[in-house]
């Protein structure tokens, strides 16, 4: 019996998915996302490389250093604004450098949910600094840009 794809791969020790709105161009963004001083203040503890640059539409990298495996942002165009995608799949390293299987006893599982929330609440304050410092200029509740005119009254018919 064939087993299913995602049934053939392990899942990784921290295996985080966020979401954050940002309202800003996500030209704005897309530079913030590629300067490598964001990446060491974002991820201290990783050493990050670029195996696709996605450009507008953001990055991935291979992680290697406390943890291994890999990283991504991906900036998806909504409304006004820039669903900020955030990604991580690690695994702690072995001997080699190699990802190490996930933790199976009941200490090892903890410690790795540890490690997942404490990643996760790390990631969610820099998402709302970043939202903090590319939104600064905008009142809350307004659109990032300025409407086009309002339309003016409806004519109604010739003659009426």
């Amino acid at each position: 019996m064939r087993r299913a794809p995602c049934q053939d791969r392990a899942v990784p020790a921290l295996d985080l998915v966020d979401e954050t709105f940002v309202v800003v161009d996500r030209a704005r963004l897309a530079a913030v996302v590629a300067d490598p001083a964001r990446w060491r203040a974002w991820w201290p503890d990783l050493r990050l490389e670029v195996f696709m640059d996605r450009g507008l539409d953001g990055i991935r990298w291979s992680a290697t250093g406390a943890w291994v495996g890999s990283v991504e942002i991906w900036l998806e165009p909504v409304l006004d604004g820039v669903l900020l995608h955030h990604y991580l799949r690690l695994d702690r390293p072995g001997p080699d450098g190699a990802p190490l299987p996930a933790a199976t006893d009941p200490r090892g599982r903890r410690r790795d949910a540890r490690a997942r929330a404490r990643r996760a609440r790390e990631w969610k304050r820099t998402a709302w600094a970043l939202k903090d410092e590319l939104e600064a200029e905008r009142e809350p509740g307004t659109p990032r840009a300025a409407a086009g005119p309002a339309p003016g009254p409806a004519a109604g018919p010739r003659g009426a």
